[in-house]
């Protein structure tokens, strides 16, 4: 098949925060850069994010880079890598002042600087008292970093590939990353692109529940394509729950609104959180909230006529702060709720948010892989950042507000090494035609006709069958029940067809492909967590209720290749200070 093809030194996929940070890195570098994304790129998903980004700039309350540090180490429940961790934390500052540069629309204080609210699990002097150390643009900021980033990227005239989605990663026999296979969305046709350096940065997986903050584009695109090339997937167990979504829905209401005084009452009026944790409160990690709520629930405190669900009470801030701050959660809570928050309280529940896991890569952006009988290597060529990679600064559980500071610390550092790579590797290496066919043969296999099992249902049924077997609350008898079943509709996918054929526009079969990915990176989520007998962070154990640091302080690797499982340590040893040994985890 005569595919066309097109040539350039880079090529992101993925046109959120940490694609666009990085592109705009390279093309700054003068390097001819291609973004690929499914979406036009403001609608990619970076632009739901809503609280703020984090940074020890000090201008509401006494702060420092390495209280920063200490509450990731501490909030990653200690299997965050400590190096990755103090890259991060150091470079914050910095990159806020260069975001700010771009021109991004940061809330003001009376003094001009930039205004800072609190955030959950965050504390001055090594676990003290709260420290305000998320930057906000009110409550759009993630809309404000992705307009910015993607107007100074038009300005560097990186190239954009606008509603093309990738089908698979082309490697060659060396194991260099080559190229893509993409599909232009209007006129279903594959478009082979050559580069030399290929960067993931596809974003999350949160469509595989029910009740999640993400959006439909959120398929896990970038982790299932490494899956199919070999790479394993890092940490999947880890899967964040966000403690408020509004109730039945999942819509996201930011950590901000508990950053700027709001806070949780029950169904008999009570500040509960002050019996979990009983320091920070309605603070505390977001792990901590969400089994709290979960709890409160399941133990009959709920509100509302079915008790399932909790309120996020702010109309004692007063109009003026709820307005001022939080102008986007009073619109979502009046549109999807139907309370205006200024005069009543909003219903809320955990929903599903942020995976922590993701494609294993160093604080370079380099996708590393587990060698037999020596150390990690990088895979020549491949990059990975944001939310489909795992440096990981997360461990297993993300602190509100680090996920945007992950994107432009990584994208960043991903874009020069990159920079460096083309130095070393100046000329295109030849895509094999084998790599061509096989992933022509993964797309046109959704070309058949037939009169199966639709792919909606097989999706609905997966989302349903995550949401109930490998949710909040685990055990060994769940999660064994859940393999089987993601096992079960994996077989119901192979016989799925697209129904009326002749009549389907070229989304269907995106569907289709997207769902494919949804049930590759569910897979080696329930795997993952099945096989980890602990609780840590998000990853919560009815039958295995204690944090092991003697046998479970390790990453896990998970291999599509037989669905089997290898392990590595975590990075303890920071780079220039002493490391944070890992102690009980109390707020």
């Amino acid at each position: 098949m005569n595919i066309p093809r097109r040539r350039f030194d880079c090529l992101v996929i993925g046109a959120g925060g940490a694609g666009l940070r990085t592109a705009l890195q390279l093309a700054q570098g003068e390097a001819h850069v291609a973004v690929v994304s499914k979406v036009f790129p403001t609608r990619s998903h970076t632009v739901a994010a809503q609280g703020g980004i984090n940074a020890a700039l000090g201008n509401v309350l006494p702060d420092d880079w390495h209280w920063h540090m200490y509450d990731t180490v501490k909030g990653s429940d200690y299997l965050g890598d400590q190096d990755a961790i103090e890259y991060m934390c150091r470079a914050a500052a910095r990159v806020i002042i260069e975001l700010e540069h771009y021109g991004v629309p940061f809330t003001r204080l009376d003094s001009g600087r930039i205004y800072q609210r609190p955030f959950g699990g965050q504390s001055q002097n090594f676990g003290g008292d709260q420290a305000a150390r998320t930057c906000p643009a009110a409550d759009r900021t993630g809309h404000a970093m992705l307009h910015t980033l993607y107007q100074q990227n038009l300005r560097a005239k990186t190239y954009f590939f606008d509603e093309f989605f990738a089908i698979d990663l082309l490697m060659d026999d060396q194991g260099y990353a080559v190229g893509a296979l993409v599909l232009e969305l209007e006129t279903g046709e594959p478009l082979v692109i050559e580069a030399r350096t290929i960067l993931l940065a596809t974003g999350g997986n949160g469509r595989m529940y029910r009740t999640t903050s993400n959006a439909l584009i959120n398929t896990g695109d970038g982790m299932a394509m490494a899956l199919r090339a070999g790479i394993p997937l890092q940490d999947m167990e880890f899967y964040q729950i966000h403690p408020t979504g509004i109730a039945g829905l999942g819509a996201l209401i930011s950590e901000g609104v508990r950053g700027e005084g709001g806070y949780l009452i029950n169904g008999e009026g009570e500040r509960f959180m002050e019996r979990y944790a009983p320091h920070a409160k309605d603070l505390a990690s977001r792990d901590v909230v969400s089994r709290s709520i979960v709890t409160e629930v399941r133990e009959g405190r709920g509100c509302g006529p079915k008790k399932d669900y909790v309120l996020l009470k702010l109309d004692h801030l007063g109009t003026d702060i709820i307005k001022k701050r939080l102008p986007g959660i009073r619109e979502l809570a009046m549109r999807f709720a139907h309370v205006d928050p200024v005069e009543r309280p909003i219903p809320v529940y955990p929903t599903a948010h942020y995976v922590m896991g993701g494609i294993p890569t160093d604080r370079f952006g380099r996708v590393v892989v587990p060698v037999a009988h020596g150390p990690e290597e990088a895979v020549p060529g491949l990059y990975a950042v944001g939310e489909c990679a795992c440096v990981s600064v997360h461990g297993a559980n993300r602190l509100g507000g680090n996920s945007l500071l992950d994107l432009v610390v990584f994208g960043r550092a991903a874009g020069n090494h990159m920079l460096g790579y083309l130095e070393e590797n100046r000329y295109h290496r030849l895509v094999p035609e084998k790599a061509i066919d096989k992933a022509m043969t993964h797309l046109t296999r959704w070309d058949r006709k037939g009169d199966g099992e639709s792919v909606d249902d097989v999706r609905e049924t997966l989302r349903k069958t995550m949401e109930d077997y490998c949710g909040v609350f685990r055990t060994q008898e769940v999660l064994d029940e859940g393999i089987k079943r993601v096992v079960e509709l994996d077989q119901r996918l192979q016989h799925a067809t697209l129904r009326d054929h002749s009549k389907i526009f070229n989304t269907a079969r995106i569907e289709a492909l997207e769902l494919e990915n949804l049930m590759d990176v569910s897979m080696a989520t329930v795997v993952s967590a099945a096989a980890r007998k602990e609780s840590r962070g998000a990853h919560s154990r009815l039958d295995y209720p204690k944090r092991d640091d003697k046998n479970w302080l390790k990453h896990t690797l998970f291999f599509q290749d037989g669905n089997v499982l290898d392990y590595k340590p975590v990075r303890m040893k920071p780079l220039t200070v002493d490391p944070f040994p890992p102690k009980e985890r109390v707020y």
